[in-house]
């Protein structure tokens, strides 16, 4: 897998598009910040379509005159309608974070609230003000991860524990099922669960399935050769059934039709 076009269904129709690695000093709070900047024609829309990752992100969005926005985690395909001229700045959060904006990010599937933090919001306007558009997105992250290094604290050992989970399910890919998981970690199922519902807001097989529904739909878009059935098995589920089975559930599409460009809007 790339990582760079994960999660993103169709790379190809992006605007500009960045991600900067988080810095060491918020590495254990961020994965990572995405930029997109944009400039969509007057009386154009650009649909863009994404199978987000299992996770929340916290952004800073440069319409309606700047805010903070915090979105929770997905349970399906999402879009976002990009018109004029703007960008936003967004940090993937690690679930070390996420207790710090929410208490219950299960509350928050598939929902995007807007968030008081003017500290923040002010210094990523400054900073995206501060050059050229091109040097945008390093400018932003570094002030946002600035932002976070002075107003998160240190994690607990019970967040860094939630923290390797999510770096056990997303990057290992015999895992495929909440009981490797917990034996990788040497924890219970019933630990896992919790860690699950209070940093990430989703069930650990959740967590799973989307990160081989991404990689499927990776695999789909990037090589046109390959056989569905042969993915399937490569990466875990039990036939090429299941794989649809999820695409549909999920995409709202099957496996084909989204290597044809179908869906996109």
């Amino acid at each position: 897998m790339s990582g760079t076009d994960r999660g993103i269904l169709y790379p190809a129709r992006l605007p500009r598009f960045t991600r900067v690695p988080a810095p060491p000093e918020v590495g254990e709070l961020v994965r990572w910040f995405w930029v997109p900047q944009w400039d969509v024609a007057a009386g154009r829309t650009s649909r863009q379509h994404l199978v987000a990752f299992p996770a929340c992100n916290l952004v800073v969005e440069s319409g309606d005159g700047g805010f903070v926005g915090f979105a929770g985690p997905t349970t399906r395909r999402s879009h976002r309608d990009l018109t004029g001229t703007g960008w936003a700045v967004g940090a993937q959060l690690r679930p070390a974070a996420v207790p710090v904006f929410t208490d219950d990010p299960a509350a928050l599937r598939d929902r995007y609230v807007r968030l008081e933090l003017p500290d923040l919001l002010g210094a990523v306007l400054t900073a995206a003000a501060a050059g050229p558009a091109d040097a945008l997105p390093q400018r932003t992250a570094t002030a946002f991860a600035g932002w976070l290094a002075a107003h998160v604290g240190e994690p607990s050992a019970e967040a860094r524990a939630a923290n390797a989970m999510a770096e056990v399910i997303d990057t290992d890919p015999e895992v495929v099922r909440p009981e490797d998981v917990a034996l990788r970690l040497a924890v219970s199922t019933r630990t896992l669960q919790r860690l699950a519902h209070r940093y990430v807001g989703l069930p650990p097989a959740a967590m799973i399935r989307r990160r081989r529904l991404q990689e499927a739909a990776e695999r789909v878009r990037t090589d046109p050769a390959a056989d569905l059935a042969r993915i399937a098995a490569e990466l875990g589920y039990a036939d090429h059934g299941h794989l649809t089975r999820d695409f549909r559930a999920v995409l709202g599409m099957v496996p084909s039709e989204y290597r044809r460009g179908g869906g996109a809007g």
